[in-house]
């Protein structure tokens, strides 16, 4: 077998990328989606997009994502490889300088397709062989008007919270007890609880929509029931977070804050509202399913 090439496109040999099909139809490629480059109006940059190369035969790929203004990679969100070249793709992971997690991203049926189910076994796998590990599994979900506006329960008050130190404190509030595994393995950390919380606020940050869309929730008689955040990110609308303090969960205030964040976005003329959950944490699958939000994609974290 004839030694593998691996490198990275660039502007002028970007086309390169889809000479390889996507075998099994996983990932982004599954869902009518094409690579582009920044300058071809895309999301993806040539020096972060790497491919693999048998006898000038393109045999394996990846491509990570990052917003318009960041300088590092945020995610990679596509890898595949030809039939029989998963050492290709694990070797070319080794040989790519560039880190992040590994999002690989499914339709919400995979398991009910042995092809797909097949494809991204082998991607696991090849991901595997380099050094990294599942994290979890997560629902990505979509609502859309025709999915209606749920009605609001009416049982929490939502102000603006302008004190970044304020969030923070709910922020850890939130986290010191959660089911989300990002969150988790942050904790785990060296940084622990302070890391967790502040990634959060980070990722608020760093999406571009404005500061004064977030909000904490309170009950009737004033404590603080959890933060509900609408944003945007680079791809359009979303719920940006979620969460209830431990001393007022029980209630379901979960669903009450998606409802107002749906609401919110809604109102700012949203035609489409991204979601997602850990597949674990079925208390806020239940409210996303209450409250219209579907299904439409599954999503493995590596690391």
């Amino acid at each position: 077998m004839t030694d593998l090439v691996v490198r990275a496109l660039t502007e002028s040999d970007a086309h390169l990328f889809h000479t390889l099909q996507d075998p099994g139809l996983v990932g982004r490629a599954a869902f009518g989606h094409s690579y582009a480059t920044v300058h071809e109006g895309g999301e993806y940059r040539p020096e972060w997009s790497w491919i693999a190369l048998r006898d000038g035969v393109v045999v394996a790929r990846a491509a990570w994502w990052s917003g318009p203004d960041d300088t590092e990679p945020v995610t990679l969100n596509w890898f595949d490889f030809a039939d029989g070249e998963d050492e290709a793709g694990s070797e070319l992971l080794r040989r790519a300088p560039l880190y992040a997690e590994y999002e690989l991203i499914l339709p919400a049926d995979w398991r009910e397709r042995p092809d797909v189910t097949a494809a991204a076994e082998s991607r696991i796998a090849a991901a595997r062989a380099t050094g990294m590990q599942p994290l979890v599994e997560r629902y990505r979900y979509e609502w859309t008007p025709e999915c209606g506006v749920p009605e609001r329960p009416g049982r929490l008050m939502f102000r603006p919270e302008p004190d970044d130190a304020v969030i923070l404190d709910v922020l850890r509030r939130v986290h010191s007890v959660t089911l989300d595994a990002h969150a988790r393995r942050a904790i785990e950390g060296p940084g622990g609880l302070e890391q967790a919380a502040q990634e959060e606020l980070d990722f608020f940050h760093w999406c571009p929509s404005p500061r004064s869309w977030w909000q904490l929730a309170y009950t009737p008689d004033g404590e603080v029931a959890g933060i509900q955040v609408p944003a945007r990110n680079p791809g359009g609308p979303c719920i940006g977070f979620i969460g209830v303090v431990p001393e007022q969960r029980g209630h379901g205030y979960g669903y009450d804050l998606l409802v107002e964040c749906t609401h919110f976005l809604a109102a700012e003329g949203a035609e489409f509202i991204a979601g997602a959950t850990d597949r674990g944490n079925a208390p806020m699958a239940a409210a996303f399913a209450r409250a219209g939000h579907r299904v439409i994609q599954e999503r493995i974290h590596l690391v």
